[in-house]
């Protein structure tokens, strides 16, 4: 059963969504994504000079795929960008009760990691911190997920057979409350497109296999929709 208040604050969530994305570095607002040569460091003063005023530069760090060394890399945001432009919003399911379910989250040994292959990543793996494993039971099957730690929260990334058709092809994330005496509850009311969906400069982690769910979510959001 659905009640006003569960209503009111999956409509809220929604609104802040659109807030996030279209934000001045919001995912509408990527345009380019520049990674340095070895050992060279970001200079953000030059790399700020000339650009339009709607235009701002942020730095980001990830390791090699192959060695693990550190790179260092630009981020430019366009809050005027033709991607916020042509933004029509996100489509989504209706809100659904029978889509929230409560699940059991068991605690792995410090320093468990979970290879997660990225779309930009020409199949190579790239190893995540995974605090957990959620055990849940999903329409008649029991699944073990691996959700990673995105700066603090559990980030899942799962995908369905919507995937494609009615939904963001690469899968979709969900992030899930820290757990409460071992239980958690996975809204997938909430469950929303990467940010991949919404420019190509990010580079997304794909679900792994053992959170490739059997059955069609039909909950959260589903595609971008664009202007023109």
């Amino acid at each position: 059963m659905t009640t006003s208040s569960d209503r009111a604050a999956w409509d809220a969530w929604r609104a802040a969504r659109r807030d996030a994305l279209t934000a001045p570095e919001g995912n509408l607002a990527l345009v380019e994504t520049r990674w340095l040569a070895p050992g060279e460091a970001p200079d953000l003063d030059a790399a700020q000079r000339g650009l339009a005023p709607s235009v701002h530069v942020t730095t980001l760090t990830r390791e090699n795929i192959d060695t693990g060394a550190p790179e260092h890399g630009l981020r430019f945001w366009d809050v005027d960008s033709p991607a916020n432009r042509r933004f029509a919003g996100v489509e989504s399911f209706a809100y659904d009760p029978d889509w929230v379910i409560p699940a059991r989250y068991e605690r792995a040994p410090d320093g468990h990691t979970v290879a997660f292959e990225h779309l930009r990543d020409n199949g190579g793996t790239r190893e995540k911190a995974v605090p957990g494993t959620i055990h849940a039971a999903i329409a008649g099957h029991e699944y073990a997920l691996s959700a990673f730690d995105d700066d603090g929260r559990l980030l899942l990334v799962f995908g369905d057979p919507t995937n494609g058709s009615e939904t963001y092809g690469a899968g979709r994330f969900l992030f899930v409350d820290d757990p409460s005496g071992g239980a958690v509850t996975l809204d997938f009311n909430r469950a929303f497109v990467p940010p991949c969906g919404f420019s190509d400069q990010y580079n997304c982690p794909m679900p792994p296999l053992q959170n490739r769910l059997a059955v069609p979510v039909t909950a959260g959001e589903k595609t971008p929709r664009f202007r023109d």
